[in-house]
């Protein structure tokens, strides 16, 4: 438990609402069909959990009315401006503590140390005004896609998000770790190596493995060793970390035959997003590996309605449905 009381509850517990953001800058998506598209998305995933859960989707006033005729009438619209889509990152991070107040935990989002996006680093700020929440400052700069919480005390992330110039220069990972530690209300954490520079986010940990439940994580892995694979290489080695942790760790294969051929920008069944009741979960195209992914998310989620949804689009941007949304713990 952190020195001020909260924890970072687990994203299977009840919720009260979901947060999400909707998309605008025209840096990323110009001013034309792309990002209409992209809205679109935004629309259908927002609309898809609302059948679970109330959404929040936090926009502009000027864009409160061309995201209305989208989103359905379980979508309530603040006014909060943002750039772009990734709730996850710069959204605001939640801790609860035994009595049910909440925090909000601030990891102080600067654009994964690539990108200037004003409005997106003061969302997690704003919504702690606008609920009249304390917001807890971590003292460094990150995204909660690049850590994941078991609720129960542990963390998991990959170095290369957090241990990076971009963000925490002249921070070492055991400076960041007990700051993290502190922020998530966690006891220990396992560490993966990761990948620098080869996307944006520097290899978020929620593509490659998520907590399923106490003791438990899925992820993604190739059937065959891939040598010249850096992804690989540090996907196995944080395998072996959390299996000699004791760990049951579950795999599901990167899609081969789906909609995307872009090797790249794979569809990862893990960014999948737990809300009331239900789980929403991408689905590429490839019959196979859909089959293995819903299978397995209906083994680790018994009792939840299962929605699979093309996300063909954030994939291509390199997220997901996790990336996406950001919860409200109940």
């Amino acid at each position: 438990m952190a020195e001020d009381g909260f924890r970072v509850p687990p994203e299977e517990a009840p919720h009260q609402l979901t947060f999400m953001q909707w998309p605008v800058t025209t840096e990323v998506y110009g001013t034309g069909r792309y990002r209409r598209q992209v809205q679109n998305q935004i629309a259908r995933i927002a609309n898809a959990v609302a059948e679970f859960e109330p959404v929040v989707m936090l926009a502009a006033p000027e864009e409160h009315a061309r995201a209305r005729r989208k989103l359905s009438g379980n979508v309530e619209l603040w006014d909060i401006p943002a750039d772009d889509l990734w709730c996850r990152d710069s959204g605001p991070l939640f801790g609860r503590d035994t009595r049910g107040q909440l925090s909000v935990r601030q990891l102080n989002f600067n654009g994964w140390g690539r990108y200037h996006l004003p409005n997106d680093e003061r969302i997690a700020a704003r919504v702690a005004e606008r609920l009249g929440l304390p917001l807890f400052d971590s003292g460094i700069i990150g995204e909660a896609g690049g850590a994941e919480a078991d609720g129960h005390g542990l963390l998991m992330a990959n170095e290369s998000s957090w241990v990076n110039a971009n963000r925490n220069p002249g921070l070492s990972r055991s400076e960041i770790e007990q700051v993290l530690l502190t922020a998530y209300g966690a006891d220990r954490m396992i560490w993966g190596k990761g990948v620098k520079g080869q996307d944006v986010t520097d290899d978020h940990i929620d593509g490659l493995g998520r907590f399923t439940g106490g003791g438990r994580v899925l992820m993604m892995l190739a059937e065959a060793p891939a040598p010249d694979d850096p992804f690989d290489a540090s996907a196995r080695q944080l395998q072996q970390r959390l299996q000699a942790e004791g760990l049951q760790v579950d795999t599901l294969p990167w899609p081969e035959a789906g909609r995307i051929r872009d090797v790249n920008s794979q569809c990862s069944y893990v960014n999948y997003y737990v809300c009331n009741g239900g789980v929403i979960a991408p689905q590429s195209g490839d019959k196979r590996a859909d089959a293995l992914a819903g299978e397995a998310l209906r083994r680790h989620y018994p009792g939840r309605e299962l929605v699979m949804l093309d996300t063909d689009l954030l994939a291509e941007l390199g997220g997901g449905i996790h990336c996406a949304t950001q919860q409200m713990p109940a």
